[in-house]
């Protein structure tokens, strides 16, 4: 039989993860909205309805939340990218295609893009960021992989699968100054065609 403080305990934990939820959605949300210089610790407290010391006790530092908070991005990139084919490989790579496209150029990657952004001239942030998108990256390429029903022991395989990926990212980044919609769903197209051919 539960003991009162064990009962007491699971409320609070459960706040406890729920406060932690919302300051990593709010993260994401600051990020892309103001980018890594308009996102304070103080700014994203405020935007998920807590004070800063309740931020600062689930994450100590800036660095801390945003790290997190792209981790959080990572996961949830990967688990929408599995729910829009729960099956695994899918009968159509444009299908494929386009919803990876879809999801480097939604507010979720805008996110990241402003992190790698900071990383770059945060010397703290840098290296939890490179560690971090290591193995976003291979999980990415894997569930890609898996998607698309590439063989990698063919010759070329893997490469080709990269370069879809490295050039969908490439499309986020785009979209970041303009709606580049039209000009993408033709390349998306395009890179549906080239790899039909290529993973045939």
């Amino acid at each position: 039989m539960s003991t009162t403080a064990e009962r007491d305990r699971a409320p609070k934990q459960d706040r406890s993860r729920a406060t932690r939820q919302r300051l990593l959605e709010a993260a994401v949300a600051c990020l892309a909205e103001h980018g890594w210089a308009g996102s304070t610790v103080s700014v994203v407290a405020e935007h998920a309805g807590v004070s800063r010391g309740a931020a600062q006790h689930h994450f100590p530092t800036r660095e801390d939340l945003f790290t997190a908070a792209v981790e959080y991005v990572a996961e949830e990139r990967s688990t929408a990218l599995r729910e829009l084919f729960p099956g695994g490989a899918a009968d159509d790579r444009r299908a494929v295609v386009a919803a990876i496209v879809g999801l480097c150029t939604g507010p979720l990657f805008r996110a990241a893009l402003h992190l790698w952004v900071a990383a770059s001239n945060e010397d703290q942030l840098r290296a939890r960021v490179t560690e971090l998108e290591a193995r976003v990256g291979r999980e990415t390429h894997r569930i890609a992989v898996e998607l698309l029903g590439a063989d990698e022991r063919r010759p070329g395989v893997r490469e080709t699968v990269q370069g879809f990926l490295d050039m969908a990212r490439g499309l986020g980044l785009a979209n970041l100054l303009t709606d580049d919609t039209a000009r993408r769903d033709r390349v998306v197209a395009q890179w549906a065609d080239l790899l039909e051919r290529a993973l045939a």
